[in-house]
């Protein structure tokens, strides 16, 4: 949790980050994943982007390669704040 204050604070964020230590989320959202790490098969979080909007879930995103990703989710909530 220290490590998601430090990172709110120095990114200015006004939103509240989440922990699932307990890998519940997780597991509802089917994002740890057998991934292979320097040859050696571990389990870990594959990156994923959900879109909620009105409590419903309207665009997720699998497999997020961080170049464009940022620029993409922001087109579509652009998007969907137009709708």
């Amino acid at each position: 949790m220290k490590a998601h204050q430090n990172f709110t604070e120095k990114q200015n964020l006004t939103i509240n980050l989440i922990s699932d230590k307990e890998e519940v989320l997780c597991n509802l959202f089917d994002v740890i994943k057998e991934k292979n790490m320097y040859g050696k098969k571990v389990m870990g979080i594959e990156r994923s982007t959900f879109i909620f909007h009105n409590a419903k879930l309207v665009k997720e995103y699998r497999k997020v390669k961080a170049a464009g990703h940022a620029e993409q989710v922001l087109e579509d909530l652009k998007a969907l704040q137009a709708a």
